[in-house]
């Protein structure tokens, strides 16, 4: 038991870690907070420092969620957690480090419990337990945004489809090995996203909301918020 909450501690502040703020902070001194939309994360870095500054950003947003997800089964392993089934220590302890690592960074204990969204970061879990299905989702995070150049849209459009590929996977295509607890976990993390997306939900209605289209400089701030 305390293995376990030894591996969500680290996990959590693995996910702590507020890659797009300290990009902004450390390479170009500036504050993503008070620029842009506010939000300290990679889209934001993307429209206020170029691309890439975002670029950087996604990828250690995304390494946080691979790391968590990847490397935590070996870890549990070490701590000689044997009496768990292997199944539930190979796939159950990866998606509860993942969802720690994506908690950590939509509330980050290091830059005052406010965080991105846990698109990039939950992409990296998924990433390393089903590559497969996340090349799915990443062609279609890529289709959504080319047609629209909504990132938030991408964003919920590719979450939804993971648990979608996964139904399809097992119910129609017939790999009953694929774990339902993956679908579930699947499913509850979309959720998750959308919700977290509620206010450019709302901007996307309203047709309000800022689209992908103007790209800037490296180092160059926008004098106004966007």
């Amino acid at each position: 038991m305390y293995s376990l909450l030894l591996i969500v501690v680290i996990s959590y502040c693995i996910g702590s870690i507020p890659g797009s703020l300290w990009v902004g902070k450390w390479i170009y001194k500036t504050d993503l907070r008070k620029h842009g939309s506010g939000n300290p994360g990679a889209t934001n870095a993307y429209r206020v420092l170029g691309w890439k500054a975002g670029l950087l950003s996604t990828i250690i947003d995304m390494g946080k969620g691979y790391v968590a997800a990847g490397l935590v089964p070996g870890l549990v392993s070490a701590l000689g957690i044997d009496s768990l089934p292997d199944a539930f220590i190979g796939l159950g302890i990866a998606l509860l480090a993942g969802a720690a690592a994506v908690v950590g960074h939509m509330f980050p204990l290091w830059a005052k419990f406010k965080g991105g969204k846990g698109v990039n970061t939950a992409a990296g879990i998924l990433i390393a337990i089903t590559p497969l299905n996340m090349l799915i989702v990443f062609v279609i995070f890529c289709l959504v945004l080319w047609r629209t150049s909504y990132v938030s849209l991408a964003s919920m459009t590719a979450a939804s489809s993971y648990p979608i590929s996964l139904i399809l996977q097992k119910y129609v295509f017939g790999q009953n090995e694929l774990q339902t607890g993956l679908i579930v976990f699947g499913v509850l993390l979309a959720a998750g996203i959308v919700l977290a997306h509620h206010s450019n939900i709302k901007r996307l209605l309203n047709g309000t909301e800022n689209k992908i289209t103007r790209k800037k400089s490296a180092g160059a701030v926008p004098k106004s918020v966007e």
